[in-house]
Protein backbone atom coordinates (compact mmCIF):
# COMPACT_ATOMS: atom_id res chain seq x y z
CA UNK A 1 0.00 0.00 0.00
CA UNK A 2 2.44 2.85 -1.15
CA UNK A 3 1.53 6.35 -2.13
CA UNK A 4 -1.93 5.66 0.02
CA UNK A 5 -3.08 9.05 1.61
CA UNK A 6 -4.80 8.25 5.54
CA UNK A 7 -6.73 9.85 7.51
CA UNK A 8 -4.09 11.51 9.94
CA UNK A 9 -4.93 13.54 13.61
CA UNK A 10 -3.82 16.72 11.85
CA UNK A 11 -6.49 16.06 8.98
CA UNK A 12 -9.41 15.03 11.63
CA UNK A 13 -8.70 17.91 13.55
CA UNK A 14 -9.12 20.14 10.15
CA UNK A 15 -12.32 18.19 9.63
CA UNK A 16 -13.56 18.81 12.67
CA UNK A 17 -12.56 22.43 12.58
CA UNK A 18 -14.41 22.88 9.50
CA UNK A 19 -18.05 21.37 11.39
CA UNK A 20 -17.62 23.50 14.36
CA UNK A 21 -17.18 26.42 11.78
CA UNK A 22 -20.91 25.80 10.66
CA UNK A 23 -23.01 26.51 13.43
CA UNK A 24 -26.11 25.35 11.20
CA UNK A 25 -25.19 21.93 10.87
CA UNK A 26 -25.24 21.68 14.90
CA UNK A 27 -28.80 22.47 14.55
CA UNK A 28 -29.33 20.48 11.40
CA UNK A 29 -27.95 17.41 13.59
CA UNK A 30 -30.40 18.04 16.67
CA UNK A 31 -33.45 18.68 14.45
CA UNK A 32 -33.05 15.42 12.77
CA UNK A 33 -32.41 13.38 15.88
CA UNK A 34 -35.95 12.63 16.61
CA UNK A 35 -36.85 12.70 12.69
CA UNK A 36 -35.63 10.12 10.24
CA UNK A 37 -34.30 11.45 7.22
CA UNK A 38 -36.88 11.07 4.54
CA UNK A 39 -39.36 12.68 6.84
CA UNK A 40 -36.28 15.63 7.09
CA UNK A 41 -35.58 15.82 3.43
CA UNK A 42 -38.89 16.01 2.39
CA UNK A 43 -40.25 19.00 0.54
CA UNK A 44 -43.81 19.05 0.88
CA UNK A 45 -44.23 22.11 -1.78
CA UNK A 46 -42.82 19.90 -4.45
CA UNK A 47 -45.04 16.93 -3.15
CA UNK A 48 -48.28 19.52 -3.40
CA UNK A 49 -48.15 19.02 -7.16
CA UNK A 50 -48.34 15.59 -7.12
CA UNK A 51 -52.18 15.02 -6.72
CA UNK A 52 -53.99 12.19 -7.50
CA UNK A 53 -55.95 13.57 -10.61
CA UNK A 54 -55.09 12.69 -13.86
CA UNK A 55 -56.40 13.30 -17.72
CA UNK A 56 -56.14 10.56 -18.80
CA UNK A 57 -56.68 6.80 -16.75
CA UNK A 58 -57.25 3.03 -17.13
CA UNK A 59 -59.75 1.33 -14.94
CA UNK A 60 -57.98 -0.99 -12.48
CA UNK A 61 -58.92 -3.04 -9.70
CA UNK A 62 -57.63 -4.38 -6.32
CA UNK A 63 -54.63 -3.53 -5.12
CA UNK A 64 -52.31 -6.83 -5.27
CA UNK A 65 -49.35 -7.47 -2.13
CA UNK A 66 -46.24 -9.58 -3.69
CA UNK A 67 -45.62 -9.10 0.56
CA UNK A 68 -41.76 -10.12 1.13
CA UNK A 69 -40.49 -11.79 -2.60
CA UNK A 70 -39.17 -10.06 -5.37
CA UNK A 71 -42.03 -11.09 -7.37
CA UNK A 72 -42.91 -7.67 -8.17
CA UNK A 73 -42.30 -8.35 -12.47
CA UNK A 74 -44.66 -11.32 -12.08
CA UNK A 75 -47.15 -9.17 -10.48
CA UNK A 76 -46.73 -6.67 -12.98
CA UNK A 77 -47.70 -8.75 -15.77
CA UNK A 78 -50.49 -10.56 -13.95
CA UNK A 79 -51.97 -6.92 -13.31
CA UNK A 80 -52.09 -6.22 -16.78
CA UNK A 81 -53.59 -9.68 -17.76
CA UNK A 82 -56.22 -10.04 -14.81
CA UNK A 83 -58.14 -7.17 -16.26
CA UNK A 84 -58.95 -9.15 -19.33
CA UNK A 85 -60.23 -11.79 -17.25
CA UNK A 86 -62.49 -9.06 -15.41
CA UNK A 87 -63.99 -7.66 -18.53
CA UNK A 88 -64.13 -11.01 -20.00
CA UNK A 89 -66.10 -12.00 -17.36
CA UNK A 90 -68.08 -9.11 -16.17
CA UNK A 91 -66.74 -9.53 -12.53
CA UNK A 92 -65.60 -6.83 -9.58
CA UNK A 93 -62.16 -8.18 -9.07
CA UNK A 94 -60.24 -10.52 -10.04
CA UNK A 95 -56.61 -12.05 -9.40
CA UNK A 96 -54.15 -14.84 -10.93
CA UNK A 97 -52.33 -16.99 -8.97
CA UNK A 98 -48.60 -16.00 -8.14
CA UNK A 99 -47.45 -19.05 -6.75
CA UNK A 100 -48.07 -21.12 -9.58
CA UNK A 101 -46.15 -18.93 -11.97
CA UNK A 102 -43.31 -18.42 -9.01
CA UNK A 103 -43.26 -22.80 -8.67
CA UNK A 104 -42.10 -22.48 -12.48
CA UNK A 105 -40.05 -19.57 -12.52
CA UNK A 106 -37.74 -21.21 -9.67
CA UNK A 107 -37.43 -24.66 -11.45
CA UNK A 108 -37.03 -23.03 -14.76
CA UNK A 109 -34.23 -21.09 -12.86
CA UNK A 110 -32.78 -23.84 -11.31
CA UNK A 111 -32.61 -25.35 -14.90
CA UNK A 112 -31.16 -22.35 -16.42
CA UNK A 113 -28.20 -21.90 -13.79
CA UNK A 114 -26.94 -25.55 -14.39
CA UNK A 115 -27.38 -25.06 -18.20
CA UNK A 116 -25.37 -21.96 -17.82
CA UNK A 117 -23.08 -23.58 -15.72
CA UNK A 118 -21.97 -26.49 -18.06
CA UNK A 119 -22.46 -23.86 -21.09
CA UNK A 120 -19.12 -22.13 -18.88
CA UNK A 121 -17.34 -24.95 -17.89
CA UNK A 122 -14.16 -24.27 -19.21
CA UNK A 123 -14.05 -20.89 -17.59
CA UNK A 124 -12.00 -20.76 -14.64
CA UNK A 125 -14.45 -20.22 -11.98
CA UNK A 126 -13.35 -16.91 -11.13
CA UNK A 127 -14.42 -15.49 -14.66
CA UNK A 128 -17.17 -12.96 -14.91
CA UNK A 129 -19.91 -15.28 -16.29
CA UNK A 130 -19.13 -18.44 -14.27
CA UNK A 131 -18.74 -16.00 -10.78
CA UNK A 132 -21.44 -14.06 -11.79
CA UNK A 133 -23.87 -17.66 -12.19
CA UNK A 134 -22.33 -18.74 -8.87
CA UNK A 135 -22.85 -15.53 -6.83
CA UNK A 136 -26.64 -15.45 -7.44
CA UNK A 137 -27.96 -18.71 -8.61
CA UNK A 138 -31.77 -18.27 -8.16
CA UNK A 139 -32.43 -15.08 -7.93
CA UNK A 140 -36.45 -13.87 -7.15
CA UNK A 141 -36.13 -10.90 -9.84
CA UNK A 142 -37.15 -10.99 -13.60
CA UNK A 143 -38.22 -8.97 -16.43
CA UNK A 144 -41.57 -9.14 -18.67
CA UNK A 145 -40.42 -11.20 -20.92
CA UNK A 146 -39.51 -14.01 -18.09
CA UNK A 147 -43.24 -13.30 -17.26
CA UNK A 148 -44.23 -14.26 -21.04
CA UNK A 149 -42.19 -17.50 -21.09
CA UNK A 150 -43.91 -18.69 -17.88
CA UNK A 151 -47.49 -17.62 -19.32
CA UNK A 152 -47.01 -19.47 -22.73
CA UNK A 153 -45.34 -22.53 -21.37
CA UNK A 154 -47.44 -23.20 -18.30
CA UNK A 155 -51.04 -21.22 -18.48
CA UNK A 156 -52.24 -19.39 -15.61
CA UNK A 157 -54.83 -20.14 -12.87
CA UNK A 158 -56.95 -18.26 -10.31
CA UNK A 159 -55.58 -16.97 -7.09
CA UNK A 160 -56.93 -19.23 -5.35
CA UNK A 161 -56.28 -22.69 -7.10
CA UNK A 162 -53.17 -22.27 -5.78
CA UNK A 163 -53.07 -19.68 -2.93
CA UNK A 164 -49.88 -17.82 -1.50
CA UNK A 165 -48.05 -19.85 0.98
CA UNK A 166 -45.41 -18.31 3.62
CA UNK A 167 -42.67 -19.37 1.51
CA UNK A 168 -43.80 -17.93 -1.81
CA UNK A 169 -44.30 -14.57 0.40
CA UNK A 170 -41.55 -14.96 2.47
CA UNK A 171 -38.65 -15.94 -0.04
CA UNK A 172 -35.51 -14.80 1.70
CA UNK A 173 -36.27 -17.86 4.00
CA UNK A 174 -35.53 -20.44 1.51
CA UNK A 175 -33.77 -18.95 -1.54
CA UNK A 176 -30.16 -19.33 0.17
CA UNK A 177 -30.46 -22.72 1.21
CA UNK A 178 -31.68 -23.89 -2.25
CA UNK A 179 -29.03 -21.58 -3.48
CA UNK A 180 -26.53 -23.50 -1.41
CA UNK A 181 -27.57 -26.66 -3.16
CA UNK A 182 -27.26 -24.95 -6.82
CA UNK A 183 -23.34 -23.79 -6.01
CA UNK A 184 -22.97 -27.07 -5.24
CA UNK A 185 -24.68 -29.29 -8.00
CA UNK A 186 -22.96 -26.74 -10.20
CA UNK A 187 -19.38 -27.04 -9.01
CA UNK A 188 -19.52 -31.13 -9.69
CA UNK A 189 -21.66 -30.85 -13.18
CA UNK A 190 -18.62 -28.30 -14.04
CA UNK A 191 -16.48 -31.04 -13.61
CA UNK A 192 -18.34 -33.35 -15.19
CA UNK A 193 -18.42 -31.63 -18.37
CA UNK A 194 -14.52 -30.25 -18.24
CA UNK A 195 -14.00 -33.92 -18.18
CA UNK A 196 -15.90 -34.81 -21.06
CA UNK A 197 -18.76 -36.95 -19.30
CA UNK A 198 -22.04 -36.63 -20.23
CA UNK A 199 -23.80 -33.96 -17.43
CA UNK A 200 -27.72 -35.35 -18.66
CA UNK A 201 -28.47 -38.02 -15.82
CA UNK A 202 -27.11 -35.98 -13.65
CA UNK A 203 -28.90 -33.00 -13.93
CA UNK A 204 -31.88 -34.74 -14.10
CA UNK A 205 -31.25 -35.82 -10.41
CA UNK A 206 -30.25 -32.71 -8.98
CA UNK A 207 -33.44 -30.79 -10.54
CA UNK A 208 -35.53 -34.14 -9.24
CA UNK A 209 -34.03 -32.81 -5.63
CA UNK A 210 -34.90 -28.97 -6.46
CA UNK A 211 -38.06 -30.05 -7.61
CA UNK A 212 -39.22 -32.18 -4.52
CA UNK A 213 -38.04 -29.00 -2.57
CA UNK A 214 -40.24 -26.68 -4.45
CA UNK A 215 -43.38 -28.81 -4.08
CA UNK A 216 -42.72 -28.72 0.01
CA UNK A 217 -42.69 -24.98 -0.30
CA UNK A 218 -44.66 -24.27 -2.63
CA UNK A 219 -47.45 -26.65 -2.85
CA UNK A 220 -48.59 -29.16 -6.20
CA UNK A 221 -49.13 -27.15 -9.24
CA UNK A 222 -52.93 -27.98 -10.13
CA UNK A 223 -53.62 -29.64 -13.97
CA UNK A 224 -56.94 -29.23 -13.67
CA UNK A 225 -59.64 -27.33 -12.16
CA UNK A 226 -63.14 -26.09 -12.17
CA UNK A 227 -63.35 -22.38 -12.75
CA UNK A 228 -66.70 -21.32 -10.48
CA UNK A 229 -67.81 -17.78 -10.32
CA UNK A 230 -71.02 -15.67 -10.11
CA UNK A 231 -70.77 -12.14 -12.12
CA UNK A 232 -71.65 -8.65 -11.42
CA UNK A 233 -75.29 -9.39 -12.45
CA UNK A 234 -75.26 -12.46 -10.40
CA UNK A 235 -75.20 -14.82 -13.03
CA UNK A 236 -73.37 -18.01 -12.10
CA UNK A 237 -71.22 -19.50 -14.58
CA UNK A 238 -69.05 -22.93 -14.45
CA UNK A 239 -66.46 -23.82 -16.43
CA UNK A 240 -65.18 -27.37 -15.12
CA UNK A 241 -62.11 -29.32 -15.59
CA UNK A 242 -60.12 -26.42 -17.13
CA UNK A 243 -56.45 -26.65 -17.62
CA UNK A 244 -54.10 -23.39 -17.06
CA UNK A 245 -53.40 -23.50 -20.66
CA UNK A 246 -57.27 -23.52 -21.62
CA UNK A 247 -58.19 -20.80 -18.85
CA UNK A 248 -55.11 -18.94 -20.65
CA UNK A 249 -56.30 -19.19 -24.21
CA UNK A 250 -60.23 -18.33 -23.31
CA UNK A 251 -59.85 -15.64 -21.08
CA UNK A 252 -56.74 -14.25 -20.84
CA UNK A 253 -55.99 -14.67 -24.71
CA UNK A 254 -52.21 -15.07 -25.91
CA UNK A 255 -51.47 -12.56 -27.97
CA UNK A 256 -47.89 -11.62 -26.07
CA UNK A 257 -45.96 -11.37 -29.08
CA UNK A 258 -47.91 -8.19 -29.95
CA UNK A 259 -46.25 -6.19 -27.67
CA UNK A 260 -41.85 -5.21 -27.62
CA UNK A 261 -39.88 -4.30 -24.80
CA UNK A 262 -38.42 -0.79 -25.23
CA UNK A 263 -35.74 0.31 -22.80
CA UNK A 264 -32.82 2.77 -22.67
CA UNK A 265 -29.40 2.62 -21.89
CA UNK A 266 -26.45 4.08 -22.54
CA UNK A 267 -23.98 2.04 -22.79
CA UNK A 268 -25.48 0.67 -26.50
CA UNK A 269 -26.14 2.43 -29.75
CA UNK A 270 -29.74 3.93 -29.76
CA UNK A 271 -32.09 1.75 -32.41
CA UNK A 272 -30.04 -1.24 -31.99
CA UNK A 273 -31.97 -4.50 -31.00
CA UNK A 274 -30.48 -6.38 -27.47
CA UNK A 275 -30.23 -9.38 -26.49
CA UNK A 276 -29.93 -11.77 -22.65
CA UNK A 277 -28.44 -15.13 -23.17
CA UNK A 278 -28.38 -16.83 -19.76
CA UNK A 279 -30.05 -14.60 -17.93
CA UNK A 280 -33.66 -15.79 -18.34
CA UNK A 281 -35.60 -17.88 -16.30
CA UNK A 282 -36.94 -20.90 -19.40
CA UNK A 283 -33.82 -22.02 -20.84
CA UNK A 284 -35.19 -22.18 -24.39
CA UNK A 285 -36.19 -18.33 -24.39
CA UNK A 286 -33.72 -15.29 -24.30
CA UNK A 287 -35.14 -11.20 -23.90
CA UNK A 288 -34.85 -9.59 -26.33
CA UNK A 289 -35.05 -5.26 -26.00
CA UNK A 290 -34.88 -2.37 -28.54
CA UNK A 291 -32.49 0.50 -27.46
CA UNK A 292 -34.37 4.01 -27.66
CA UNK A 293 -34.02 7.49 -26.22
CA UNK A 294 -35.82 8.00 -22.68
CA UNK A 295 -38.17 10.26 -24.86
CA UNK A 296 -39.17 7.37 -26.86
CA UNK A 297 -39.73 5.23 -24.20
CA UNK A 298 -42.71 8.33 -22.92
CA UNK A 299 -44.03 8.73 -26.33
CA UNK A 300 -45.14 4.70 -26.70
CA UNK A 301 -45.92 4.55 -22.93
CA UNK A 302 -48.17 7.60 -23.58
CA UNK A 303 -49.86 6.07 -26.87
CA UNK A 304 -50.86 2.99 -25.23
CA UNK A 305 -52.98 4.82 -21.94
CA UNK A 306 -54.71 6.90 -24.69
CA UNK A 307 -55.60 3.69 -26.19
CA UNK A 308 -57.15 2.22 -23.32
CA UNK A 309 -54.36 -0.04 -21.44
CA UNK A 310 -52.04 -0.10 -18.92
CA UNK A 311 -48.47 0.15 -19.53
CA UNK A 312 -46.05 -2.57 -17.22
CA UNK A 313 -42.34 -0.92 -16.97
CA UNK A 314 -39.58 -1.11 -15.12
CA UNK A 315 -37.12 1.50 -12.87
CA UNK A 316 -34.81 2.49 -10.35
CA UNK A 317 -37.50 2.77 -7.25
CA UNK A 318 -35.22 3.32 -4.14
CA UNK A 319 -34.15 7.33 -4.87
CA UNK A 320 -36.77 9.87 -4.01
CA UNK A 321 -39.61 8.24 -2.59
CA UNK A 322 -42.14 8.29 0.14
CA UNK A 323 -43.31 4.97 0.44
CA UNK A 324 -45.96 6.31 3.09
CA UNK A 325 -47.23 8.75 0.95
CA UNK A 326 -46.84 7.52 -2.75
CA UNK A 327 -44.81 9.81 -3.99
CA UNK A 328 -41.44 9.37 -6.49
CA UNK A 329 -40.25 12.61 -7.02
CA UNK A 330 -36.42 14.15 -7.04
CA UNK A 331 -37.91 17.70 -6.31
CA UNK A 332 -39.54 16.48 -3.00
CA UNK A 333 -36.32 15.28 -1.06
CA UNK A 334 -33.57 17.36 -0.10
CA UNK A 335 -30.76 15.18 1.42
CA UNK A 336 -28.17 17.06 0.09
CA UNK A 337 -28.99 20.33 2.28
CA UNK A 338 -30.14 18.39 4.73
CA UNK A 339 -26.68 16.63 5.46
CA UNK A 340 -24.71 19.56 5.32
CA UNK A 341 -24.76 20.66 1.42
CA UNK A 342 -23.93 17.83 -0.59
CA UNK A 343 -24.39 18.40 -4.23
CA UNK A 344 -25.49 15.38 -6.32
CA UNK A 345 -24.58 15.57 -9.96
CA UNK A 346 -24.27 11.89 -11.63
CA UNK A 347 -25.45 11.78 -14.93
CA UNK A 348 -27.71 9.00 -15.95
CA UNK A 349 -24.55 6.87 -17.78
CA UNK A 350 -22.51 7.64 -14.38
CA UNK A 351 -25.25 6.14 -12.28
CA UNK A 352 -26.05 3.18 -14.51
CA UNK A 353 -22.17 2.85 -14.31
CA UNK A 354 -21.10 2.95 -10.87
CA UNK A 355 -24.11 0.84 -9.70
CA UNK A 356 -26.07 4.15 -7.67
CA UNK A 357 -29.04 2.86 -10.28
CA UNK A 358 -30.47 -0.30 -10.89
CA UNK A 359 -33.86 -1.71 -12.74
CA UNK A 360 -34.68 -2.91 -9.42
CA UNK A 361 -38.74 -2.90 -9.67
CA UNK A 362 -41.34 -3.34 -12.25
CA UNK A 363 -44.92 -1.59 -11.78
CA UNK A 364 -48.00 -0.47 -14.03
CA UNK A 365 -48.78 2.84 -15.53
CA UNK A 366 -52.73 3.44 -15.15
CA UNK A 367 -53.00 6.96 -15.75
CA UNK A 368 -51.21 9.98 -16.73
CA UNK A 369 -51.93 14.02 -16.24
CA UNK A 370 -51.08 16.30 -19.34
CA UNK A 371 -51.12 19.88 -20.04
CA UNK A 372 -52.95 22.11 -22.11
CA UNK A 373 -49.84 21.52 -24.75
CA UNK A 374 -50.57 17.65 -24.34
CA UNK A 375 -46.68 17.28 -22.34
CA UNK A 376 -46.87 15.05 -19.23
CA UNK A 377 -46.07 16.31 -15.69
CA UNK A 378 -47.30 13.67 -13.70
CA UNK A 379 -48.03 9.47 -13.73
CA UNK A 380 -50.24 7.36 -11.60
CA UNK A 381 -48.46 3.92 -11.04
CA UNK A 382 -50.04 1.09 -9.68
CA UNK A 383 -47.78 -1.18 -7.35
CA UNK A 384 -48.07 -4.30 -5.54
CA UNK A 385 -47.28 -3.74 -2.07
CA UNK A 386 -50.19 -3.57 -0.86
CA UNK A 387 -52.87 -1.00 -0.20
CA UNK A 388 -51.77 0.12 3.13
CA UNK A 389 -48.73 1.35 1.03
CA UNK A 390 -48.84 4.88 -0.98
CA UNK A 391 -52.27 6.30 -1.81
CA UNK A 392 -54.41 3.17 -0.96
CA UNK A 393 -51.89 1.20 -3.25
CA UNK A 394 -51.53 3.78 -5.70
CA UNK A 395 -48.38 5.79 -6.77
CA UNK A 396 -47.54 9.22 -8.53
CA UNK A 397 -44.02 9.31 -10.21
CA UNK A 398 -43.22 13.20 -11.33
CA UNK A 399 -42.36 13.68 -15.19
CA UNK A 400 -38.45 14.63 -13.77
CA UNK A 401 -38.82 11.04 -11.92
CA UNK A 402 -39.42 9.64 -15.36
CA UNK A 403 -36.92 10.74 -16.94
CA UNK A 404 -34.63 10.32 -14.26
CA UNK A 405 -35.58 6.76 -13.10
CA UNK A 406 -37.94 5.19 -15.82
CA UNK A 407 -35.78 2.25 -18.10
CA UNK A 408 -38.13 0.14 -19.56
CA UNK A 409 -41.79 0.21 -21.12
CA UNK A 410 -43.06 -2.45 -22.48
CA UNK A 411 -45.97 -1.23 -25.22
CA UNK A 412 -47.83 -3.21 -27.74
CA UNK A 413 -45.97 -3.15 -31.22
CA UNK A 414 -48.95 -0.73 -32.72
CA UNK A 415 -47.92 2.05 -30.43
CA UNK A 416 -44.72 2.44 -32.05
CA UNK A 417 -42.97 4.12 -35.16
CA UNK A 418 -42.74 1.99 -38.43
CA UNK A 419 -38.53 2.73 -38.09
CA UNK A 420 -38.72 1.25 -34.43
CA UNK A 421 -40.78 -1.57 -36.03
CA UNK A 422 -38.67 -2.54 -38.30
CA UNK A 423 -35.27 -2.39 -35.97
CA UNK A 424 -37.21 -4.89 -34.12
CA UNK A 425 -36.41 -7.10 -36.77
CA UNK A 426 -32.61 -6.74 -37.15
CA UNK A 427 -30.29 -9.49 -35.29
CA UNK A 428 -29.86 -8.86 -31.61
CA UNK A 429 -26.53 -7.82 -29.67
CA UNK A 430 -25.94 -9.55 -27.26
CA UNK A 431 -25.40 -8.16 -23.86
CA UNK A 432 -22.95 -8.05 -21.29
CA UNK A 433 -23.20 -10.53 -18.66
CA UNK A 434 -22.84 -7.94 -15.86
CA UNK A 435 -24.76 -5.25 -17.45
CA UNK A 436 -26.10 -2.45 -15.38
CA UNK A 437 -29.86 -3.15 -16.84
CA UNK A 438 -29.72 -6.56 -15.85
Amino acid sequence: MNNVSPISAELLSKFEAGYEARPELTVMANAISRTSLDDAAFVPAGAAKLRMDFSITVPTTKITNQKQSGRCWMFAGMNILRERVIKSCNLEEFALSGTYLAFYDKLEKCNNFLEAIIHYADQDIYDRETYELMRKPLPDGGEWEMFVSLVRKYGVVPDWVMPETVHSTGTAAYLPILGRKLREDGLELRELARAGADTTSRKEEMLQELYNALRILYGQPPKTFDFDYTDKDGTFHSYPNMTPRTFLDTFVKDDLDDYAVLVSTPFYPQGVTLCQPWRGNVVEDDMHWLNVSQEELEQAALKQLKAGEAVNFSCDCRPDRDRSRGYWDPDSFQYGEVLGGMHFGMDYKQRLATGESTMNHCMVFCGVNLTADGTPNRWKIENSWGDASGQKGYFIGSEKWFHTYVMQVIVRKEHLTNRQQELLKQEAIPMKFWDALT
